[in-house]
């Protein structure tokens, strides 16, 4: 039973995915199809037509693995160092500063939610 439950929260957020691909594609927009799933979602969180129990143990189990997921990208980076000698050491740079940009926006964002919350009980 548990594993369905599993099965079922992760196809939840696969139809937002899908359907932000869908949305991306059909529009020709420059955002990333995933983004835009991910945006649909926080919508039907904040209209409460979508409930984070539907989901919370399909995104435990993928957030439990997602150094797993990252493990690609990291042995790219190692093989091919050379790309960050010169001009690609900007790279570095803008891929530190967009993950600190997105850590303090999503802090931000989920105090900001914690509070109205907690304001609203």
């Amino acid at each position: 039973m548990q594993t369905i439950r599993i099965v079922f929260h992760i196809g939840i957020l696969f139809v937002f995915y899908y359907t932000g691909v869908w949305i991306q594609e059909a529009l020709q927009l420059m955002i990333p199809g995933s983004i835009i799933g991910m945006l649909l979602l926080l919508v039907c969180f904040s209209l409460n037509l979508v409930k984070p129990v539907w989901i919370e143990q399909g995104t435990s189990l993928l957030l439990s693995h997602m150094p797993l997921l990252f493990l690609p990208v990291t042995a790219g980076v190692i093989a091919h160092t050379q790309l960050f000698t010169g001009k690609g050491l900007w790279l570095v740079v803008i891929a530190y500063l967009s993950t600190l940009l997105v850590l303090v926006t999503s802090g931000w964002t989920v105090q900001l939610l914690l509070r109205r919350r907690n304001h609203h009980e």
